[in-house]
């Protein structure tokens, strides 16, 4: 939907590299498609050099957008690139950090605290706790442990923010398409509210048994973050997968550009929304 005088929001979507579990060539193919499909969104695109090639051109100008998609897992920016981003957000500019990108930068002291928690990159006790869901409030875990995940499969989504503009009239629980489930993050966990989680129980290999985030709002000075860790995209796929095309992972996503981008989300709940029973795909 498109509220009348308002105007579009400015996306970047910044892709380019991936490492040898994803393929960003599909998933930022799906990302753009699905901005481009609604209407207050205005996409532009920019794909970084290869990893291992010449960042000296590299320099988005970042505050010519609203709000920074980063479906990218891949080598270090250059100082001035990174401060420079840095400042974008603490002075109010938005960003999603769409699955791996959680993966990218694990020495970016200030990228850890955008993102919230992160994964890989050899994050362990040294850069914060795990982010764990029990008795009805975030619970900061300290224990020992390395990211990871199930394989894919369908799982329930719990809504635990339902005040949240990004969740407001969502359910209380929905069946999201096969997925990877990201487990055990862990970061500085600074001024963030997990919005939902999902469990993957003992009983299902490298299931921890813990509610683990799955969407997250990071606050990083006056800058809004979106964190979804759903939306894998394996190396070897060369079509969009299911992960990507459920209803539910499209309209969080929806959601959090908004937010990210204006504080608040004017949309709808959709028809097609999953239901706690049935997984919706488009």
């Amino acid at each position: 939907m498109e509220v009348a005088n308002s105007p579009r929001i400015k996306v970047l979507l910044l892709t380019g590299q991936s490492n040898q579990w994803h393929n960003w060539k599909v998933s930022s193919r799906a990302l753009a498609s699905v901005v481009e499909d609604e209407s207050i969104f205005e996409l532009d695109t920019i794909v970084s050099p290869s990893a291992g090639e010449d960042f000296s051109e590299f320099s988005p100008n970042w505050g010519d957008y609203d709000v920074i998609l980063l479906d990218y897992e891949g080598d270090e920016w250059a100082e001035d690139v990174k401060s420079a981003f840095v400042d974008y957000v603490r002075g109010g500019g938005g960003v999603v950090a769409f699955h791996a990108a959680d993966n990218a930068f694990p020495n970016w002291v200030e990228f850890n605290e955008m993102i919230g928690v992160g994964g890989w990159g050899d994050r362990d006790e040294s850069v914060g706790s795990m982010v764990r869901w029990r008795d009805g409030e975030m619970v900061l875990d300290d224990a020992s442990a390395g990211a990871m995940h199930p394989d894919a499969f369908e799982f329930q989504v719990e809504t635990r923010a339902p005040k949240h503009p990004v969740m407001k009239g969502l359910p209380a629980s929905w069946l999201h398409a096969i997925d990877e489930q990201y487990s055990c993050l862990r970061g500085p966990a600074k001024n963030l509210t997990v919005l939902a989680t999902a469990i993957a129980g003992p009983e299902i290999e490298n299931g921890t048994g813990e509610h683990e985030p799955m969407l997250m709002a990071i606050d990083f000075g006056e800058g809004r973050v979106f964190h979804t860790t759903l939306g894998h995209v394996g190396a070897d796929d060369t079509e969009t997968p299911l992960a990507m095309k459920c209803a539910g992972f499209i309209e969080t996503l929806y959601r959090g550009l908004e937010w990210a981008a204006t504080g608040s989300v004017t949309r709808d709940v959709p028809a097609d929304f999953p239901s706690s029973e049935k997984t919706s795909v488009r």
